[in-house]
């Protein structure tokens, strides 16, 4: 089972065991250890929560279709497994699950669990491992460079290129004046005749256009069409889930009994087990409906639990 159950953590973000509890992930981001100079990638952390102890048939189903057997059949495998789970606790007060964690018995007799950090659920980081970054050696390179500047000076002779400079640009000066002096005996001549000629062009080219306005129409052949916006609505994958009931009138009983108290409650179609599931609300993220079903848990039905899935 515990080959199962670790498969079923790379799919889904709740595996619960009936009569012990459910596994819960939650991805944490890349982290950094600074003093130790190491990336560590985006992962799933396991936990463990020993109040959803019922059967939503994720487990059961798996294990039916992978060892080919009955579901009922499964049920008995986990039931039966369960038990030898609680009896090596009794004994040893240590058991531990396989890539996933260890669960313990403290001096208050309560049941602690610790997580494995050796396989990485989340199958976004497939390939990626910890990455440790060596040792800068910064006085090292400084320390080689400053060696080479020592060995090889590099001089500059700024007095030659200076005088090179001030030839070129007294040449330079000498031109613009030639070319200043002829240039405005040229422009002077033949400024009164270009701007006669200029302002007769201007005055028949305004004539023109006068003309043409006076004479043009204006007209709009059709409406501009409309404009569609589509929104996209928003997925709502994370369910809180009241309870499955095999007789639909006790589901729609529940169903109204919640939506007087103010809930979103919803009904979804039956499942393959038979089954009419009744819902406190679903959300769009993982975060919101695990707060929601905390407080759901703590003041309405301690059995409320978690479904994962694009309804």
């Amino acid at each position: 089972m515990e080959h199962h159950i670790s498969q079923l953590l790379y799919r889904y973000q709740c595996v619960s065991v009936p009569g012990f509890g459910a596994f819960l992930t939650e991805i944490q981001s890349a982290r950094l250890n600074e003093s130790a100079a190491s990336f560590y990638p985006p992962r799933k952390v396991v936990s463990f929560n020993f109040h959803l102890k019922n059967n939503d048939g994720l487990l059961a189903n798996h294990i039916s279709q992978a060892e080919k057997i009955t579901y009922e059949d499964a049920v008995k495998n986990i039931e039966s497994e369960v038990l030898n789970w609680k009896y090596q606790l009794q004994q040893s007060q240590t058991l531990q699950i396989k890539n996933i964690g260890q669960f313990s018995v403290n001096s208050e007799n309560n049941l602690v669990f610790e997580s494995f950090d050796s396989l990485n659920y989340l199958t976004d980081s497939f390939g990626l491992s910890t990455f440790v970054s060596p040792k800068i050696q910064r006085e090292i390179y400084k320390q080689e460079v400053e060696a080479l500047e020592e060995k090889a000076p590099i001089l500059f002779t700024p007095e030659k290129r200076k005088n090179s400079y001030l030839k070129y640009a007294a040449v330079f000066v000498l031109g613009l004046g030639a070319a200043g002096f002829f240039g405005n005996n040229y422009y002077n001549e033949h400024q009164n005749t270009l701007t006669s000629e200029q302002l007769m062009v201007e005055k028949s080219v305004q004539q023109k256009v006068e003309n043409k306005i006076q004479e043009a129409t204006f007209f709009i052949e059709s409406p501009l069409p409309a404009v569609k916006l589509t929104v996209k609505e928003e997925k709502m994958a994370y369910h809180i889930v009241a309870g499955a009931f095999r007789n639909e009138a006790n589901a729609q009983k529940i169903y109204e009994r919640l939506s007087k108290k103010g809930f979103k409650s919803r009904r979804i179609e039956q499942n393959n087990h038979g089954l009419h599931p009744v819902l406190y609300g679903s959300f769009s993220t993982y975060s919101e409906a695990q707060k929601e079903m905390s407080k759901i848990q703590k003041t309405e039905n301690r059995e409320a639990w978690l479904l994962i899935k694009e309804l």
